[in-house]
């Protein structure tokens, strides 16, 4: 094989993070080369990959959007092709496009302290070429789920079902459902954004679930942010919103973690008001958890309330006895027909892809290794990733992250190191990566980095918190090592 081809930092994925973490080196570090390595054909990740009926964001586009580059749309929350087109644009206006190559799934990466440098094995994902890099620093950007399977728990019976069965991460081009029966499994928030788009055209649409979760409704457009829009430079107002956004939605966690019982009330009440006193909100609304100890499903506009409202979907919180010809056999034993079943049973987590890392000859796994600032990991050198916030936007801390790799490469190139690592102090207790109960995340747990009980390794999930660390706080700490 040809010697690899160097670059001073190496990017996989470009979805949101990857093109975002493209900006920051080229505007931050102008000096470095770089280069986006995507597995798939085309830039947008997540917002390319899914395309089910009325695929959305759950977070508002004033922090899902880039900190750089301001959102000018009028509806907040946005459609995934929106969406999807915006992170394509920033991607050509700045030119990041052209650092992009398709096709090209990374495998291994493997580490030479003596050569300060990574060797990254890819695979051409259209012709099984074998592929090598070399690069100074790896900064993983594609995300924490698996991008070939959702999850898909085995029903009994599956095969009887003579309808159709579809997983939303693999939703087929032109799928008839207008005047069907469909039954979409899940309460999450693919469940709650594809039941009410679906039900403006389907017979009726039936969401099946084990048990409920907290659905919160919000405007899909920012009043304030469009005024300010209207009055002000674009980024001044969309950094205000921005703001607003953030800040408010720190109180909110905060409130939901000191006073539950009384946020719990307070979602559960506005939904009453939505679906009126005869609904029974306590068997289909009324989760067993607490606010924020999963992630909140946000509805616009309410939206599939008035679906239930008009009569044209229904919620039904039952437990699958097995699949039938013409549909699902419940545990109650009532069976729900349908022409359409839609498994929207969740994310299947899949750390960097699937990435073998070694250092020094040693293969490294990641689920041992303690996590530093939620992006690097103990005893392993130049190396991060890219991951957001599990009670906020994603953006947010993906940004920050890229803020923060950008000051340690200048941090490295003015005193002329070579090496970065955190280093584990043993005193430091371990604690579960993840404080949530999601099912998608307790399915995962063994195979995720653990973190500390305190900083720099403790994950605190909140943005100002992150904002003084990362962007102004020493990357000399004590527990990043730097070496020549």
């Amino acid at each position: 094989m040809a010697k690899p081809e160097h670059f001073n930092v190496l990017i996989v994925g470009a979805g949101l993070s990857g093109i975002g973490a493209g900006y920051h080196l080229q505007t931050e570090c102008p000096g470095k080369s770089y280069v986006i390595l995507e597995g798939r054909d085309a830039i947008g990740g997540t917002w390319d990959l899914f395309r089910y009926p009325g695929i959305r964001s759950d977070s508002d586009m004033y922090t899902l959007g880039y900190n750089f580059r301001p959102w000018r749309e009028a509806k907040a929350i946005a459609d995934g092709p929106s969406i999807l087109q915006y992170v394509r644009d920033t991607a050509r206006e700045n030119g990041i496009d052209k650092k992009v190559r398709f096709h090209h799934r990374v495998m291994r990466a493997q580490w030479s302290s003596e050569e300060a440098r990574w060797i990254v094995e890819a695979e051409r994902s259209d012709t099984n070429e074998p592929l090598q890099f070399s690069c100074n620093f790896l900064f993983m950007c594609s995300g924490y789920y698996d991008y070939a399977n959702g999850y898909l728990p085995e029903f009994p019976n599956a095969d009887a079902f003579a309808g159709k069965l579809i997983h939303p991460q693999h939703w087929p081009d032109n799928l008839d459902y207008e005047g069907k029966r469909v039954v979409v499994i899940g309460s999450g928030a693919t469940a709650v954004t594809l039941a009410p788009a679906m039900a403006e055209k389907a017979a009726h649409v039936t969401m099946l679930q084990r048990s409920p979760t907290y659905i919160v409704s919000r405007p899909s457009e920012d009043t304030l942010a469009n005024s300010l829009r209207q009055k002000l430079p674009a980024m001044l107002a969309y950094q205000i919103t921005r703001w607003k956004n953030v800040l408010l939605g720190m109180w909110f966690f905060r409130l939901a973690r000191r006073k539950p019982e009384k946020v719990k009330a307070g979602i559960i009440g506005l939904i009453r008001k939505q679906l009126g006193p005869d609904y029974d909100v306590a068997t289909h609304f009324t989760p067993r958890y607490n606010p924020w100890d999963q992630r909140l499903c946000l509805v616009p506009d309410g939206d599939l309330f008035r679906e239930i409202n008009a009569g044209r979907m229904s919620i039904v919180t039952d437990h699958i006895e097995r699949f039938t010809q013409s549909g699902i056999k419940l545990k109650s034993g009532e069976e729900l027909q349908a022409d359409i079943i839609v498994t929207a049973t969740g994310l299947q987590m899949k750390l960097f892809s699937g990435l073998e890392v070694s250092v020094d000859g040693t293969r490294i796994d990641l689920a041992k290794t303690m996590s530093y600032k939620g992006m690097m990991f103990s005893g392993v050198p130049n190396f991060a990733a890219a991951f957001g916030y599990t009670n906020a936007s994603w953006t947010l801390k993906a940004d920050l992250t890229c803020v923060y790799v950008c000051r340690l490469l200048r941090y490295m190139d003015r005193r002329g190191y070579r090496q970065c690592m955190p280093k584990r102090d043993p005193s430091v207790a371990e604690l579960p990566w993840l404080d949530f109960t999601s099912g998608y995340v307790q399915r995962a747990l063994h195979q995720l980095p653990r973190q500390g009980a305190k900083k720099p390794w403790r994950l605190y999930q909140n943005y100002a918190r992150d904002l003084m660390a990362l962007r102004f706080g020493s990357v000399k700490d004590g527990a990043m090592q730097f070496s020549k």
